[in-house]
């Protein structure tokens, strides 16, 4: 027997190996430890005494990215010191050996796993050989039904594999594996992740044998490529349904805006199945309830998880402040997150945006430093509430100084969205030039939504010049920002009266193909979301809520002092025609059907657009004459309006 020294790897390397207390004696074969046979064999008579690395040490010296000569005496380390069988080393050498281009090594290492490798271990060797012209290669010729499942797995959670996948496929159907169960499920699972549905489907249909999962695959294909009709077939052709299918398919409705469907999918899965709702599914839907502003709808959610006694996880807590923060009642949200335990980021985050869509800066930015005090760090998220905070609130010094410090204290460069929110906290506080001078000297191209707040800022101001400045500079940047910048251009050519100018405009519109996107309110009524379009004609009560709406009109306009703007409607009509387009607006039609309905109470209306002046000074007259809170969520904020006066102090 012959006893092998290895050299130590302190020489290697600038890492102080520590030394073990007792000597310890390696007894093995003769290793191969490096190109140089002369410096790296040794054969002495006796043993000699050898200080054991630690694992963690091998770890850092694998990480400083060795050449493959060393990789290779870090390599004998781990065999002569009986580490094989530790998996966190194995993993670190792999990728060692990868980076160094050594696949037959790392395929040693891969096969001699003592347990089935991670996933992240066979992407590892799944990209590796998939670059290689032999990419089959990578599996083992001794390859079962588990270790396609694994592939294929694998593949599914890193696009550039996708080809990999399908030539692994080959070998399934080659070896017979095709009809398993598991195999199966992992290849259906695999296309629908690619959105590759027709091989999806051709090998769900093959299948002669399938379980909830093979099921539940192709839903979630269906479903995230938008085809809703075709997943919710199949969806009610299910033999059996757990949380995870009815998860798939709420998400699939949220996903795709079908909120009211999402809504009904929830309550089918109340009524006519047994199984109870999971995380996912309580996420989904309260993130439903905060866009239609449901506000019904996600206080007996909120009722119905306390009632189950359901673990008020992070996600759970962020949706449900969400939630009612969107739909109007910022109050709830608060006690949610005072109730609250233990708060993570998310948490805080979603409270801090919360009140920023409530115009609520100075409360916004306490609790943004509240935060900081308990030693939390701002994603760039967090910084997005907070300069919206600023924006909507008027704060433009305290928001300067966030954003000036978002690189210095936070390590975060801003992206676009902080950008816009500059733009837009300059242009509302009438700082126009300071506005265009930061859009221009931007790191990145600015979006529509950038030039949507300036030209926004120019209308409320009045600054037909400057508008045309920007629309001018937009026009430079070539035909695909044009869009929006001239749909408020229109508006602001409109609000000045220059109906020449507008018919321009509009016609270039026209030539591009540019149209606005069409006003839309909603409202919820015992549960129930009724939806309404500008001059609305579907709704089955759409003559009881005109008549209603005209006798609203009639009494603020006597009552309340309530004369309508009509300086943004977009054509050139008489006065009297003017008037009759803003009364058709969606939201006063919205609050004429919540004034029919209700007797009391507060009246929650959610719109699509920027409410527009004369909506906003009607709601105020409203709120004032009919002696009824009139909350509205727009596309920005919200604007609570009591006793003639509105929550954003007519800053929005």
């Amino acid at each position: 027997m012959r006893f092998t020294s290895l050299p130590k790897l302190s020489l290697l390397f600038s890492t102080k190996i520590p030394r073990l207390q007792e000597p310890f004696y390696v007894q093995t074969p003769l290793v191969y430890i490096s190109s140089n046979t002369s410096s790296a064999i040794w054969e002495p008579s006796r043993a000699s005494s050898f200080s054991l690395p630690s694992h963690s040490t091998l770890v850092q010296l694998l990480k400083k990215r060795p050449s493959l000569t060393q990789i290779k005496q870090i390599h004998a380390q781990v065999v002569t010191h009986g580490l094989a069988q530790n998996t966190s080393l194995l993993g670190p050498l792999i990728h060692s050996y990868i980076g160094c281009r050594n696949l037959s090594f790392a395929r040693i290492v891969f096969d001699q796993f003592p347990s089935p490798p991670p996933t992240i271990i066979w992407n590892l060797m799944i990209q590796a050989y998939s670059k290689t012209p032999s990419s089959q290669e990578s599996l083992p010729t001794s390859a079962d039904k588990y270790t396609f499942t694994f592939v294929f797995t694998a593949c599914s959670r890193h696009p550039t594999l996708r080809g990999y996948g399908e030539n692994v496929h080959g070998m399934v159907v080659k070896d017979g594996y095709e009809s398993d169960v598991f195999v199966g499920n992992s290849l259906v699972n695999m296309y629908s992740i690619f959105s590759r549905m027709v091989d999806a489907k051709r090998v769900f249909d093959e299948m002669p044998q399938r379980d909830v999962i093979t099921w539940t695959s192709v839903v979630k294909g269906y479903a995230m490529r938008g085809e809703l009709v075709r997943a919710r077939e199949l969806f009610d052709m299910m033999p059996g349904r757990n949380d995870v299918s009815w998860a798939v398919m709420v998400a699939g409705y949220v996903g795709h805006r079908f909120y009211n469907d999402a809504l009904q999918c929830f309550n089918d899965m109340l009524c006519h199945d047994e199984v109870k709702p999971n995380e996912a599914v309580l996420v989904s839907i309260l993130s439903a309830c905060a866009h239609l502003g449901a506000l019904d709808q996600g206080k007996w959610i909120h009722v119905y998880i306390d009632k189950n006694r359901i673990l008020l996880s992070s996600n759970i807590s962020t949706a449900l402040i969400d939630m009612y923060a969107k739909c109007g009642r910022i109050d709830c949200a608060r006690r949610v997150f005072d109730g609250l335990h233990k708060r993570d980021l998310l948490t805080w985050t979603s409270m801090i945006s919360g009140l920023s869509m409530h115009g609520l800066g100075a409360e916004c930015l306490w609790t943004f430093s509240e935060m900081l005090a308990e030693g939390f760090k701002p994603d760039d998220i967090t910084l997005l509430g907070v300069l919206n905070g600023c924006s909507h609130s008027g704060l433009v010094e305290e928001g300067l100084s966030v954003f000036h410090e978002m690189i210095p204290l936070w390590g975060i460069v801003p992206k676009l969205e902080h950008y816009g929110c500059l733009i837009d906290l300059l242009g509302r506080a009438g700082q126009l030039e300071s506005a265009f001078e930061a859009i221009k000297s931007m790191p990145m191209e600015p979006d529509v939504v950038a030039w949507r707040a300036l030209l926004s800022a120019c209308r409320i101001h009045g600054d037909v010049d400057l508008g045309e400045r920007i629309i001018n500079h937009i026009a430079e940047l070539g035909p695909g920002s044009h869009g929006g910048g001239y749909v408020l251009l229109s508006n602001l050519y409109a609000s000045m009266g220059q109906w020449e100018s507008v018919t321009k405009v509009r016609k270039a519109m026209s030539q591009r193909g540019s149209e606005g996107c069409p006003g839309c309110s909603w409202i919820e009524i015992d549960g129930v979301v009724h939806e309404f379009l500008a001059a609305d004609k579907l709704h089955p009560r759409i003559s009881e809520i005109n008549k209603k709406l005209n006798e609203v009109l009639r009494r603020i306009s006597m009552e309340g002092g309530y004369v309508p703007s009509t300086k943004q409607v977009l054509f050139d009509l008489n006065e009297e025609d003017k008037e009759q387009a803003v009364s058709w607006h969606s939201e006063k039609l919205a609050v004429a059907f919540g004034l029919l309905s209700t007797q009391e109470g507060t009246i929650r209306i959610t719109k699509n657009l920027r409410i527009c002046e004369d909506c906003h000074s009607s709601m105020k007259a409203i709120s004032l004459v009919f002696n009824r809170e009139i909350v509205v969520r727009d596309r920005s904020r919200f604007h609570t309006f009591r006793y003639g006066n509105c929550s954003c102090t007519d800053y929005w």
